[in-house]
């Protein structure tokens, strides 16, 4: 990373999904990195003793490898910022930092910390949030605590644990329940928590990038469709009700997600006054969003991208001779209101 920042993960995920076991892959793996954990909070699942060099009232522990370890005894801006002063004296070592989130823990407000202080996004670039889902148990999780159905609405990366011990049938449909919740999160099967490391860090899920990856399956005309300009056919159904999957869509989950497309530009103006109001009424609803925008008076891409409250937007590359311009955001949220998120935009449109 030639910025100087220390990226920063974000690990969440049901209790027993394996967190632990994927901490300890990525603490034990020889990748040459040395890597700070914070811990949100030592529960049942934190990490063993027998990686740890030795056991200490400090809040910071280093392990044998060379990585550290610490918990969060106040909060996590305050562990933050000791941890890069720290570093910056040469106290500490670390190239990374991984936060584990609870059990049960909301991605939201960490994620946030990353946007909102200005000392911390001095130091750290938040890299993505990861999601662990338990194959075994997520169906009656995802059912029963919305905790759960935020944390894959968050997820930059979903991996779905404990593929083995469940049956193969429940694990598609699971696969398929979570794509609706969530279409840019790229789905992994794993063997308990064994994930490659490549595929742990570096994913830039947060990224003002030009890219706007939303699984292709998800817009595959299943009756999921986005608006398309033509209104000749009826796009207003709810997720799910061409589905080929007919077992698959018996819940409907308040965590959803949905595409906007249009070939027509934006109107800067009216699109910018459009997103501010509905960040002010929804905000706490929605999870994650980001687009790649058509805009009037500009040849370039504009690339958008939120958590909550918080929106950030920049201008990207210029559109390539021969590309179908066009817009295409996804958002992700708690019970949006799909028609007024869909006619507003469209009211923002040249």
């Amino acid at each position: 990373m030639s910025t100087g920042l220390i990226p920063a993960t974000i690990l969440t995920g049901f209790l027993g999904s394996g967190k632990t076991t994927l901490l300890k892959r990525v603490l034990s793996e020889s990748h040459g990195q040395k890597i700070a954990v914070i811990e949100n909070e030592f529960g049942e699942e934190n990490i063993d003793n027998d990686i740890l060099v030795a056991e200490t009232e400090e809040q910071i522990i280093q392990m044998s490898n060379g990585c550290i370890c610490c918990t969060i005894r106040e909060d996590l801006r305050a562990t933050l910022t000791d941890l890069a002063a720290r570093r910056r004296k040469g106290e500490i070592q670390f190239d990374r930092v991984v936060i584990e989130t609870t059990g049960l823990a909301d991605p939201g407000p960490v994620a946030q910390t990353f946007f909102m202080d200005d000392e911390i996004a001095e130091s750290y670039l938040l890299d993505s949030v990861l999601t662990l889902v338990d194959a075994k148990h997520a169906a009656q999780q995802l059912n029963d605590r919305q905790e759960a159905r935020r944390q894959v609405g968050f997820a930059d990366q979903i991996f779905i644990s404990k593929t083995d011990i469940a049956d193969a049938a429940s694990v598609d449909a699971l696969a398929h329940r979570l794509k609706h919740m969530n279409p840019r999160a790229p789905q992994r099967r794993v063997h308990f928590g064994e994930v490659p490391i490549a595929e742990v860090f570096d994913l830039r899920g947060f990224n003002l990038n030009a890219k706007l990856e939303i699984d292709p399956d998800f817009l595959s005309g299943d009756g999921h469709g986005p608006a398309h300009e033509h209104h000749d056919h009826d796009h207003d159904h709810e997720h799910g009700e061409h589905c080929d999957h007919p077992h698959h869509h018996h819940h409907d989950d308040d965590v959803k997600s949905f595409v906007f497309r249009s070939n027509r530009a934006f109107s800067p103006a009216k699109l910018e006054d459009f997103l501010g109001s509905i960040v002010q009424i929804y905000g706490p609803k929605m999870l994650r969003y980001k687009g790649v925008l058509l805009m009037q008076g500009t040849d370039r891409k504009v690339i958008f991208q939120g958590v909550h409250q918080l929106m950030g937007s920049d201008l990207g590359p210029k559109w390539a001779t021969g590309e179908e311009r066009g817009s295409k955001m996804v958002f992700i949220g708690i019970d949006l209101p799909r028609e007024v998120f869909q006619q507003g935009l469209e009211h923002c449109l040249v």
